[in-house]
């Protein structure tokens, strides 16, 4: 398309990507102390604008929890800051590489590149954390990094704009496409990297946008991650574990547990301890600070259609009062519920719920809750609760997953040395410390041939001794 023709959003998302690939293009990549540098001011940037950061969310909310989103995203973007400052000048050194005997005294090396310019489409569920996260391990590469954050969030990512632009030069970190009806043009750049936060159905539309340039993609998507409760476990601490877990957030968390399997004969002990849980946590008010509102009223809306259509097809509900209740919809704060004798024909079954909906499903059989697992996409994340190990061992070892956590949930998301992604339909690749260095680099392999090294005896004209060099070749092989 004619610039002159484009939208100023539109071209204003062009000169960002063509500024960033001519700096990646001409410039020699970041040095140790550049890279430093660029992750030290953006660890300042945090600090010194936390409280903005914060009331910006949660004006986008309509309420957010301030601790929460000092726990789950400026916290944990600090300490993925200081790990990586720690641990960065031993990723980017070249790695040394085994040498096949036949080879030597030849040596390899494997040396780290910046792969050029990340782009980054964020969510609106952790707009700080997700957004950030992924361009810490960009950042760290050496790449360039662009961002576009949700149009769910317009308070946070005008601020995330205008803190960058304060402190980083566009060549090197920049916030654009904040605009409505800009994603898709972002997602269709021809980026060296490209990495997407969001639903399943919309991963899909990126990874085939990206697919056009044969751009790489990292899609952290989201699915309905099961929770198992074990026959061996404390059915009142899985429950306390699990309230938590599912309504940090009001539920809006991509790894949050989607539905609980629970031993038949401890169903409804288990419904009764994890009610009496949640009203503990938070209460019959819906002006309870400590509780996070929906993120708009469209959402609010579907999760008001999931139970309805719950309860018509014969699910019963376990709550603190009805989301009708104009209180709590004024607020947009969805009453915490509890969805027993769920169904598979129900929708709340069928998709993923993203709110503090929590279907249970009583079990017979360990196989029949695998069975049911290896029947659906695979999650992003899997719960278990018990003692029993060979149970546990059975459910690792014959189910497919993002990641797991074993007695508690959400937590195997906070380890700094362990990767980040999802598999299947939850999920490419991954991100998270070296795992996200890794992810933005081009792990280029390097031979450097010895002086001494004999393969000049392989060049014809072949003699007689060719047959002794194969020999030996073959034994090496």
């Amino acid at each position: 398309m004619d610039q002159s023709l484009k939208s100023p959003a539109l071209s204003a998302l062009d000169n960002a990507f063509h500024t960033q690939v001519e700096a990646s293009r001409n410039a020699p990549p970041p040095a140790l102390a550049a890279r430093l540098d660029g992750l030290t001011r953006l660890r300042a940037m945090l600090s010194e604008n936390e409280t903005r950061l914060e009331q910006a969310i949660s004006a986008d909310f309509g309420h957010r929890c301030a601790v929460e989103t000092t726990i789950a995203e400026t916290l944990f973007l600090q300490a993925e800051i200081r790990h990586t400052l720690k641990a960065l000048p031993r990723w980017m050194a070249p790695r040394r590489i085994a040498t096949a005997l036949q080879f030597w005294p030849a040596r390899n090396r494997l040396m780290p590149q910046p792969l050029g310019v990340v782009g980054i489409i964020a969510p609106w569920n952790y707009p700080l954390q997700l957004t950030l996260a992924p361009a810490i391990g960009a950042l760290a590469a050496g790449n360039r990094v662009m961002i576009k954050p949700s149009e769910l969030t317009p308070h946070f990512s005008a601020l995330l704009k205008e803190l960058i632009a304060a402190n980083f030069d566009p060549a090197q970190l920049t916030v654009t496409g904040i605009e409505d009806g800009v994603a898709e043009a972002f997602a269709g750049l021809p980026f060296d990297h490209l990495v997407f936060t969001g639903s399943t159905r919309v991963g899909r539309i990126v990874a085939e946008a990206a697919g056009r340039n044969l751009t790489p993609v990292t899609l952290e998507l989201g699915g309905k991650s099961p929770t198992i409760v074990d026959v061996s476990a404390n059915i009142d601490e899985a429950a306390e574990r699990i309230a938590y877990a599912k309504l940090l957030n009001a539920g809006q968390t991509c790894i949050a547990p989607d539905y609980v399997f629970v031993p038949e004969q401890h169903a409804d002990a288990f419904a009764s301890k994890l009610h009496r849980h949640m009203l503990r946590m938070f209460g019959t008010n819906p002006a309870n600070a400590d509780y996070t509102s929906i993120i708009s009223e469209r959402h609010y809306a579907r999760l008001e259609g999931l139970l309805r259509d719950a309860i018509a097809r014969g699910a019963s509900t376990l709550s603190t009062t009805s989301p009708e209740d104009p209180a709590w919809k004024k607020l947009r704060k969805f009453p915490p519920t509890i969805v027993t004798g769920a169904s598979a024909d129900m929708a709340i079954m069928q998709e993923e719920i993203f709110g503090p909906l929590l279907p249970i499903m009583p079990y017979r059989q360990s196989d029949d809750v695998i069975r049911h697992i290896n029947a659906h996409d695979r999650p992003l994340a899997l719960y278990w609760f018990g003692s029993d190990a060979a149970a546990r061992d059975a459910v690792l070892a014959r189910t497919v997953s993002g990641g797991v956590t074993i007695n508690d949930c959400l937590l195997h998301f906070a380890q700094m040395n362990q990767p980040m992604g999802g598999v299947g339909a939850s999920g490419i690749g991954h991100y998270h410390g070296e795992w996200g260095f890794n992810s933005f680099s081009k792990l280029k392999p390097v031979f450097y041939r010895s002086p001494f090294n004999r393969m000049k005896d392989l060049y014809p004209p072949y003699g007689a001794s060719i047959a002794r060099i194969e020999k030996l070749l073959r034994f090496l092989s």
